[in-house]
């Protein structure tokens, strides 16, 4: 009796999560947030360790772009020590 009636709450919760799946997927994409209005940007390699970075946040010097401050030092000072 109560196995059945454990049964029967499965299907009823395994239906329901499957018809709540099909409602979310329905062919439409997702509703874009506020702040994903910017397009695609140029994915850009550091110098230094080849991390890609997106051009917006790349740093310019010497000899390429670098992830951060740091990189650009250390390949400057390897540059002019040479």
């Amino acid at each position: 009796m109560v196995m059945k009636f454990v049964l029967i709450l499965v299907v009823v919760l395994v239906l329901v999560w499957l018809l709540s799946g099909k409602r979310r997927h329905d062919g439409q994409p997702p509703a874009a947030k506020p702040g994903d209005s910017k397009s695609p940007q140029t994915m850009l390699a550091c110098a230094v360790c080849g991390v890609h970075l997106p051009r917006d946040e790349a740093l310019p010097g010497r000899g390429g772009v670098f992830c951060s401050e740091a990189h650009r030092k250390s390949f400057e000072q390897s540059q002019s020590g040479s």
